[in-house]
């Protein structure tokens, strides 16, 4: 399985950004996808999941209302990011979990297949 990241870059507090991720080697659609984030010095925390049927989405307090993750039948995910603080500054993964889950967990110890990351930095 394979994972692959895009879309990072540099914006102002404010701004947006949309970030992609390709999957391939297995069946898209039987399981669920998720964005991650680590910031310098920091743990590695969920952001947001999104079901295998896309039906079900989750969503980390600290970006709930800004950020919105969505996926297509083209083995494609997105997350849409707007209103950017400088504290969403971080190294984004796509990752999607070694089984099947009903939901999209929130651990991220249930993410077995992970892209390489795409770095976001939000200048105040």
């Amino acid at each position: 399985v394979q994972l692959q990241a895009s879309g990072g870059g540099l914006v102002q507090a404010g701004g947006s950004l949309r970030l992609s991720c390709v999957v391939s080697g297995r069946t898209f659609t039987m399981y669920g996808m998720a964005w991650l984030r680590q910031a310098p010095g920091k743990d590695r925390e969920f952001v947001a999941g999104i079901s295998w049927s896309g039906a079900d989405t989750i969503y980390a307090d600290s970006v709930k209302g800004r950020f919105t993750i969505s996926r297509d039948n083209a083995k494609k995910v997105y997350l849409q990011m707007n209103s950017l603080k400088p504290e969403d500054t971080a190294v984004y993964y796509c990752a999607t979990p070694g089984r099947y889950f009903a939901n999209p967990p929130s651990d991220p110890n249930d993410y077995t297949y992970w892209g390489q990351g795409t770095l976001v930095t939000v200048s105040s």
